[in-house]
């Protein structure tokens, strides 16, 4: 993906570094810029209300500063049996979630928002991705908590880091799970012109000539 000299600048509204890793490896140009909403301040609903409700507060506190930009906000929940599992703020919490989580399908929902001031434009959806782990053994969960990897994540786990092998199976969206649905956001951001494939310009040219295409 590249983004041409016409195009907008990008601003992803999130400290996440998983998120940031993602964009960068789909090739996108932009600007990190953490959004400051107070999340404990939107009440919990259906899930997926709720992390697009989210994802749209952060977009649009950055895109308030910068009307010209398209930013992404988004939040990731992990959800099992109706509860919502947050970052664990101790050894013991992280122990009970791995607990639960242990043996059982939950659900990652990821909602994401795109918007832009000065366009007038809001593009905002949820992607849910299904997760079922392995049992674990009390000798697992022991040792994983003792890497420090489950403290600042979702669910008490990373997919993408030493947490893969906790995963049985997944259906859905991979990068879903570890913060943000890559392809319809990429798809989101083609379609509103905000990025475009190195070829898609000299396709372009090619048909607007007399006789180009078929």
């Amino acid at each position: 993906m590249t983004m041409t000299p016409q195009q907008q600048r990008l601003i992803l509204a999130s400290q996440s570094p998983r998120r940031k890793y993602l964009l960068e490896k789909a090739g996108l140009v932009f600007d990190v810029l953490p959004s400051s909403v107070d999340e404990s301040a939107v009440p919990l609903s259906d899930p997926a209300i709720y992390v697009t409700t989210l994802a749209k507060a952060k977009a649009e506190e950055i895109a308030s500063r910068h009307p010209d930009a398209w930013v992404i906000g988004a939040d990731t929940i992990v959800l099992i049996n109706g509860k919502i599992l947050g970052k664990p703020a101790s050894r013991k919490e992280a122990r009970e979630m791995l607990r639960h989580l242990s043996g059982q399908t939950h659900q990652v929902y990821t909602g994401y928002a795109l918007c832009c001031r000065t366009s007038g434009r809001m593009i905002r959806d949820a992607v849910r991705t299904d997760v079922r782990f392995k049992d674990l053994s009390e000798a697992e969960i022991a040792w994983y908590i003792q890497t420090g990897e489950p403290f600042d994540k979702a669910g008490a786990y990373a997919i993408q880091g030493l947490g893969t092998f906790l995963v049985r199976s997944i259906n859905g969206s991979y990068t879903n799970v570890v913060g943000l649905p890559v392809c319809e956001v990429i798809e989101a951001l083609m379609q509103e012109g905000v990025i475009t494939l190195p070829g898609d310009a000299e396709a372009a040219a090619t048909l607007s000539k007399p006789g180009g295409g078929r």
